[in-house]
Order: C-alpha cells, then structure tokens, then sequence
C-alpha cells in the first residue's frame, strides 16, 4: 500500500493543517475535515485505511464517537487518538472502543509517520465482535440514526414544510448524540440526572428563528428517539444484555432532558424576540 488514504479530524485549523502536510508530504492521502459532524459524513462514504483524530473537538470525547464509527463502517482502519491530556479515562475508552493507539501531543512529524506505517505493516484481521454496551452502539450507529431521523422528518407533514437545507436540519444532532453517547460512557444507575446540554440550548434559539412550533420541537425529539431505539433494535445480536435496561432508561432521561431544554430555549428566545 503506497498511498493509504487517511482520515483526519481536528477542530484546530493550524495544527490540523501542519498534520496534514506532514502527512502528505511523506505519501499518504489525507481528508482533512473540523467537526465530528464532517466526518461522520465523510465515513459513510468514502473507505480509508487510518483514522486520526483529536480527542476533544471541542467537547470531551468527540473523538471517541468518530472512532466508533469508523470501528463500525470500516473496522479494518487504523484508528489513532491523540490528546494533550492524558487521563486514565480516556485510555480506558479507547480500549473499550477498540481505539489502537493514544497519543500525546505536541506530534512530532517523525514519530507520527512512524507510526502510522508500522501500525499498517503490523495490522491484522479483527476478532469477533464483543458484547457491547448501548454508549458504543450509539457511537457506532450514529451515522444511521442522524439518516433515519432525517428521512423520517422529511417525509412528516408539518416538519417537512419548514425549508431547510439538510446541514441546518440536522446540524444539532451530532451533538446530542455525542452527549447522550457520553453519559452512557461513564458509570450511570438509574439515578443518574442529564446535565445542561448547550446543543440543546443553542437548537432552540435556531429553532425559534427558522419557524418551528413547541409541538414540532416535540415531534423532532419524538423521531430521534425512534431513530435511536431502532439503532439498538438492529444492533440486538451485540448488545449485552445485563446493562440494556439501565442503558434505555438512560437514553430515555437524557433525550428527555436534551428537549427539555430545548423547549425552554425555544419559549426564551420568542419572548425576547416579542419583547424587542
């Protein structure tokens, strides 16, 4: 293989772009794109033999969601996380998600290049998959979920009637999905409480202006968490079992709390808007 096609990911525009010339300088063919939302798109699409990407992008753990997702469309790819905070976590995630390498910025062109073609010179055949927990299934499926909730909002009467192009549409969701992935990442009962979601807050303000009722912010949520459920529902054969009722109601709480406060973002933002 002389020009294996990488993948790279980085909020970072200078440090993205030095990544890539490096890369291209010593022979690789690099996609380079600034958000997970991108690359999600850019892996249903396109097949590549090496992931690289930041952890954080901009919020923590965004790295993990492009990795599953790469696991799950392209699962022979090279995947390489790399982070200038190195937390025990983290290295646990990776290993989880089946992540092959961490590493630690400041990259040192060399080392990086070395790297990546011996991790290439050494790969072999996957093992059969795991067990696997609702938060990798969500992370996985995540490319799916944001297509199914798409078409099913572009075929529903009411919703289908604000024009949109599909980016605005949709701009919100990998987001919500990376935070709902997130808390099912982390040790969670059925105590556990949602945090205060800024996707969810920023897609009510953007809401308001494009025309949305309260009611259609409810049937949106409604759709994803049809979407979301059927992901897991395709995915039966490798869930485990002795966490899925724990993991549904988790999902079921945070979606819950993501329209929560999008509906208050959404009231919020009309009033102000009256009110000027």
């Amino acid at each position: 293989m002389t020009h294996p096609k990488i993948l790279l990911v980085d909020d970072n525009a200078v440090l993205r772009d030095m990544v890539q010339e490096v890369l291209e300088e010593d022979g690789f063919q690099v996609v380079a794109v600034s958000s997970v939302n991108q690359a999600l798109n850019r892996i249903t699409i396109e097949t590549f033999e090496v992931l690289l990407t930041d952890l954080h992008m901009p919020g923590a753990g965004d790295g993990f969601t492009v990795v599953s997702a790469m696991r799950h469309s392209n699962p022979a790819a090279i995947t390489l996380v790399y982070t200038g905070f190195p937390e025990m976590d983290a290295a646990m995630l990776a290993i989880r998600l089946q992540a092959d390498e961490i590493l630690v910025k400041p990259l040192e062109p060399e080392n990086l290049t070395r790297i990546i073609r011996e991790r290439l010179q050494k790969a072999t055949p996957r093992p059969p998959k795991t067990a696997l927990d609702a938060g990798a299934i969500l992370a996985q499926e995540a490319p799916a979920i944001i297509r199914e909730w798409l078409g099913r909002v572009q075929s529903d009467e009411r919703l289908g009637k604000v024009q949109l192009a599909e980016n605005d549409r949709i701009a919100h969701l990998p987001e919500l999905l990376n935070e709902t992935v997130q808390r099912l990442l982390k040790p969670h009962t059925m105590e556990g409480k949602a945090e205060v979601s800024r996707a969810a807050v920023l897609h009510g303000k953007i809401r308001q202006h494009q025309g949305y009722t309260a009611a259609m912010l409810v049937e949106e949520s409604r759709i994803l968490q049809v979407s979301v459920f059927h992901a897991l529902h395709r995915n039966l054969n490798t869930v485990d079992f002795s966490l899925i009722l724990v993991d549904v109601m988790t999902i079921a709480d945070e979606l819950d709390s993501q329209l929560a406060q999008t509906v208050e973002s959404f009231l919020v933002e009309s009033r102000d808007s009256k009110a000027a």
